[in-house]
């Protein structure tokens, strides 16, 4: 069953005690250089940054509902739930199993269950791919999966936090066809998640096609995205570590189309692609220069979009 593309509400989670977490820097080049800020400091100024985040989708109309992170256990990177749950439009909340084990505690039954209690949607089911940990194999939701729903295509580049077993059953069980390929940064080291490198929405994607070195899956990802007349703009390299490749569409409750991303990532964008961007979308925007440096993540990573039915 297709959905919409682009959804009208969004979770996040508002971070308590946010640092830079050792244990995901090795795969993730976008953090590994990062400075070490004071604890105090860091919360401090990841905290800043997620208000306003969540401030500039509110004032564009969008439903966010937020969830306070817990103290205990310490989860530094929590601020990102698309990691660890998805939700859609047949009623289905998608648990997944996550590489580094002080993020695993970040799954939170009572985040998934408020949404079917007490904020009006409808959790029909709950997959949990969590299981998959045990054998080594990670899928971390829509940060390894790009999600075209509306054709149910699941981009995924395969890296140390995306493997095989997890992502054929993601595939098989919400009927998925998925497009799997190996991207890489310009040190030739596989970029860590899917949607750093690329995003989907209902008339526009973007992608890195330079960092598919293999010129087959190059084609066939670019092929792909151009179904239907999608307009497909190519990201530098450069730009995929600006974040421009981590980028979320959604819709305003009045119905306008909303292309959701940070300020560097969009003082990274070429005057054309700003053009075409602007003529497609209404840009939300906000600064997250030091969640970006100091967890190498973006605008995208801190969203996780409710498709859920609404009761």
């Amino acid at each position: 069953m297709s959905e919409a593309q682009s959804a009208d509400a969004v979770l996040m989670i508002r971070p308590v005690r946010f640092q830079t977490n050792p244990l995901t820097a090795e795969s993730n080049k976008f953090q590994a250089e990062a400075p070490v800020a004071p604890a105090d400091t860091a919360q401090e100024r990841a905290l800043a940054e997620f208000e306003g985040l969540r401030a500039a989708l509110e004032e564009a109309g969008v439903a966010v509902h937020v969830f306070d992170d817990t103290p205990e256990p310490h989860t530094p990177d929590s601020v990102f739930p698309n990691n660890w749950v998805s939700f859609h439009s047949d009623g289905t909340a998608v648990v997944y199993p996550m590489e580094a084990p002080n993020r695993r505690p970040e799954r939170r039954r009572d985040v998934v269950e408020a949404f079917d209690r007490e904020l009006g949607y409808r959790v029909d089911q709950v997959i949990d791919l969590s299981r998959h940990e045990d054998a080594g194999h990670f899928l971390e939701g829509t940060g390894s999966l790009v999600l075209d729903r509306s054709r149910h295509r699941a981009y995924a580049c395969l890296s140390s936090r995306t493997h095989a077993g997890p992502l054929e059953e993601f595939a098989r069980k919400l009927r998925y066809e998925v497009l799997s390929f190996e991207a890489v940064d310009g040190d030739g080291e596989p970029i860590y998640h899917t949607n750093v490198m690329m995003w989907v929405g209902e008339g526009m994607a973007a992608v890195c096609a330079e960092s598919v070195r293999d010129p087959e899956q190059r084609e066939a990802l670019l092929a792909a995205l151009a179904e239907g007349g999608r307009t497909v703009l190519e990201l530098s390299l450069a730009q995929v570590m600006a974040f421009a490749g981590n980028m979320l569409e959604l819709r305003a409750r009045q119905g306008d189309r909303l292309l959701v991303m940070s300020d560097q990532a969009r003082r990274s964008l070429t005057a054309e692609q700003l053009a075409a961007i602007e003529d497609y979308a209404r840009i939300v925007s906000a600064p997250l220069d030091h969640i970006e440096t100091s967890a190498g993540g973006s605008a995208r990573c801190m969203l996780a979009a409710v498709h859920l039915p609404r009761r």
